[in-house]
């Protein structure tokens, strides 16, 4: 999974960028419009990889990762449309979703670009970029179906060109309404053809309102499908993600109790970008791995064994699973064996959260 940190510019995106990967990146430097991009891995620390590590103390333990990316030089454009260059478009395209930081804080050292704070503006000016940036990729197939399907040219596949057009027009409606694509109801396969366009609004966001270190919560009015609002309070959850990289447990708790901050925001964060992204963790075990994979949820178990390996699923007879849970509660795999708790599941099963499979393949 990889997800973009957006945001205009003293938003405070690199300040969550390094709260969430424990980085040391430059804050408080405008970039001035140039597109630069940040990028780390992150470890996915979920305990229940931990206690299967020390139930099967395997050579190698691997945890699931996601890729952010902090991404500079977003700007509100100005009266000619879209103030998005081609090679942050492209950059922008290319990812699964977003985490758009909006500034709510005050602060002397860092003036607002616009002279004063308001959360609900920034949000929609960059939301702005992105249906410009939308509307006019939308634009440009109708022009070219609505040609083709009055010159002929899709003789061959004209219902095809027909259907295409069809929800192209749809998406024309919302964007000149100010809606963003993904408030749609698009299914499986309308999302599939939709792929290669690489439509911003579209995609996944989590809105992170990045408050002061002694400000209350803000509720900003924002509905939307596929959308999910939190506030972090960024500097101080920088400071934390620091003081834990650096192993000062006994500071990093006492910070913790003082501003009532129940979870890093990396763990936070991570939690809503895999309900943002519907997504959940499955195990595989043994005495050479443990390690944690990421599927969709409702995904199969064959999806799950292609997720692993692609000869997995092309040779797939059936996955030995067990639940996590219960796997726990029996003390091991030899007794879950025992007390006959291991399923044999076929191609269409569906995986749950904390499953742990052994596929059974023959190439």
């Amino acid at each position: 999974m990889k997800l973009g940190i957006i945001g205009l510019p003293s938003s405070g995106k690199t300040t969550i960028f390094n709260a969430l990967t424990k980085g040391d990146a430059p804050t408080g430097q405008s970039m001035g419009g140039r597109f630069d991009v940040l990028t780390a891995v992150v470890d996915v620390l979920d305990p229940r990889v931990d206690i299967l590590t020390n139930m099967f103390k395997p050579k190698k333990t691997t945890y699931a990762r996601i890729t952010y990316s902090d991404v500079a030089g977003l700007q509100k454009g100005g009266e000619e449309g879209s103030a998005l260059g081609g090679a942050i478009l492209n950059h922008l395209s290319a990812l699964d979703g977003f985490v758009h930081v909006v500034r709510a804080f005050e602060s002397d050292l860092v003036p607002h670009p616009d002279g004063s704070v308001n959360a609900a503006r920034d949000l929609e000016a960059l939301d702005t970029e992105f249906l410009l940036s939308d509307l006019a990729t939308v634009e440009k197939r109708l022009f070219k179906l609505h040609e083709g399907l009055t010159k002929g040219a899709f003789k061959e596949n004209k219902a095809a060109a027909q259907v295409e057009a069809a929800l192209f027009e749809q998406m024309n409606e919302a964007l000149a309404a100010e809606r963003p694509l993904r408030d749609l109801h698009l299914d499986e396969e309308q999302l599939k053809s939709l792929r290669g366009y690489g439509l911003l609004t579209l995609k996944p966001t989590l809105v992170v309102v990045n408050i002061g270190d002694d400000q209350e919560e803000i509720d900003l009015d924002y509905d939307h499908r596929h959308t999910i609002v939190t506030n972090l309070r960024g500097k101080l959850e920088m400071e934390l993600a620091q003081l834990s990289a650096e192993g000062d447990t006994e500071s990093l708790e006492m910070f913790m109790e003082e501003y009532s901050v129940t979870e890093l925001s990396l763990d936070k964060i991570i939690r809503l970008s895999y309900d943002l992204m519907g997504l959940q963790s499955f195990f595989t075990v043994g005495e050479d791995e443990v390690r944690a994979w990421t599927v969709e949820r409702g995904a199969t178990a064959v999806a799950a064994a292609g997720t692993i390996h692609s000869d997995l699923a092309k040779g797939f007879i059936r996955a030995e699973t067990i639940l996590y849970d219960d796997l726990i509660a029996l003390g091991g795999m030899a007794q879950a064996r025992s007390a006959g708790k291991l399923r044999q599941e076929g191609k269409t099963y569906v995986m749950q959260d904390g499953d742990i499979i052994n596929v059974k393949f023959n190439i």
